[in-house]
């Protein structure tokens, strides 16, 4: 293992134009590894399955006026159980987006937004942080890569990618079943099966021990949320840094750099 700092950061893809505490994320790398050398690495948890995690609020640029957006999902299915990277786009989605989004972006971003080119949620979400040179450097390790996941250390607590009506789809392993959450205290049950290491990613709790163990970073750029369930016990030898303060942080980041 090399001693130069590794500098990680951890998040799901979170809007097709980030949000903008993620961009705040790239921000903060950025700025330590100026201080301290070493690489940064994006931690692209792609195997979460919350849809509501795409979600971006836009602004108009005149009026300041919301616009709350989402992508269009292939199926329902798909939409509230599938991992991210499995999430299909809907084929009519981008063209009409493109229409909606115009008076909320940076002129500079229109083309970018029409150039982004991939058939799923997970994979769009990169091509646009790439396309607006946030992944510059960086590198990308994603939860749903198999590499990664034959890599990581065993856990007990995790999801599982099962079929389901024809879909791939996350599920929790509890005891001798897998859940599939519809809400409040709504689950559909499934049978469990048997599974291979390359099916399983973390949760939320064990997410950390689960990186850790593929990415072996140095310092880990921490947002105002992980620092309330991050259980640092897991990975002491870490130095954690709070990400930069940056206002609406829930709002996605269009802004061009001067």
């Amino acid at each position: 293992m090399s001693d130069s700092p590794v500098i990680c950061f951890g998040q799901q893809p979170c809007g097709f134009f980030p949000k903008r505490f993620l961009y705040a994320k790239f921000v903060t790398a950025r700025r330590l590894q100026a201080e301290i050398g070493g690489e940064i690495v994006f931690f692209c948890h792609d195997s979460d399955h919350d849809y509501r995690e795409t979600k971006t609020l836009l602004r108009h640029r005149k009026n300041q006026e919301a616009l709350l957006l989402n992508f269009g999902f292939r199926n329902k299915t798909q939409r509230k159980f599938s991992p991210l990277y499995r999430k299909e786009i809907a084929a009519d989605w981008q063209a009409k987006t493109a229409v909606q989004i115009h008076p909320c972006i940076a002129p500079e971003w229109v083309p970018v937004f029409a150039g982004a080119r991939a058939e799923n949620v997970a994979d769009f979400c990169l091509a646009m942080y790439a396309g607006m040179g946030l992944l510059a450097g960086v590198r990308v390790v994603r939860s749903s890569d198999p590499a990664v996941r034959r890599a990581a250390c065993a856990i007990s607590d995790c999801f599982v990618d099962v079929p389901y009506e024809g879909e791939i789809v996350r599920a929790k392993v509890q005891g001798d079943e897998f859940l599939l959450h519809e809400g409040g205290d709504a689950f559909i049950r499934l049978p469990a099966q048997p599974y291979t290491q390359e099916q399983i990613s973390p949760t939320r709790d064990t997410r950390l021990r689960w990186m850790q163990s593929v990415i072996h970073c140095t310092h880990y750029i921490a947002g105002a949320g992980e620092t309330q369930y991050l259980n640092r016990a897991d990975a002491p030898e870490i130095t954690y840094v709070p990400r930069d303060v940056i206002d609406r942080s829930d709002e996605a980041y269009t802004d061009h750099p001067a």
